[in-house]
């Protein structure tokens, strides 16, 4: 298990999985944010947030960024059109609790920017990144 928490605490992501690799994206949201997503099934992702601590900031037609209303930490993307248990979703694992969890990782490259395409990959060898 894995759990990821917000600046503050109010809003925590537990994971059941370790993802298999992060996710790095240029494109105008993700860059600013400095996420590195790592994307799950929503059936194997349990959010606990109090009603209203999350803040959700909708992008174009496709994604929801959920972040923690008192300190901005983004937490997560949502679909906006896909429900149910194996709907998609992406966790900042920036927010993870302990970093050395996700020691050695691998780190992929994603063009949002430009050409919508991966673009290379790079491995995570310090543990405190």
């Amino acid at each position: 298990m894995i759990k990821a928490t917000c600046h503050c605490g109010n809003v925590s992501a537990e994971i059941s999985r370790k993802p298999r690799s992060l996710t790095e994206c240029n494109c105008s949201v993700c860059r600013r944010y400095g996420a590195r997503w790592a994307y799950f099934s929503t059936k194997s992702v349990k959010i606990r947030a109090a009603r209203g601590a999350l803040v959700s900031y909708k992008r174009g037609r496709m994604l929801y960024f959920d972040h923690c209303k008192q300190c901005g930490c983004v937490m997560q993307w949502r679909l906006v059109k896909s429900k149910g248990p194996d709907a998609r979703m992406a966790i900042n694992m920036r927010m993870v609790e302990n970093p050395d969890d996700l020691a050695g990782m691998k780190i992929l490259r994603f063009d949002g920017a430009k050409s919508w395409k991966d673009v290379g990959i790079c491995k995570l060898n310090d543990p405190w990144w």
